[in-house]
């Protein structure tokens, strides 16, 4: 993880994209009277947000599962296809 001023991004803004993109590497961008941004690469950002939907649905799956011990589930009969 790097951590660069806005001023240093933008005078070498190309280098810093073929960090993120090439290495792997997350920048966080300081600036002044705004808050700091985090630049990364698409496949790290497509991986995060796979990492957090996973989390939504094991967490989704934890709640049935506490619903059905406490009683909240339904018996069906299995159909044929």
């Amino acid at each position: 993880m790097l951590a660069v001023n806005y001023s240093t991004l933008k005078n070498n803004l190309k280098d810093y994209c073929d960090e993120a993109s090439d290495n792997n590497q997350t920048i966080i961008v300081t600036r002044k009277k705004s808050k700091s941004i985090v630049i990364m690469s698409l496949d790290n950002y497509n991986q995060l947000m796979k990492n957090v939907r996973n989390a939504e649905y094991l967490a989704k799956l934890d709640r049935s599962i506490e619903q059905i011990k406490n009683g909240f589930g339904q018996v069906h009969e299995e159909k044929d296809l």
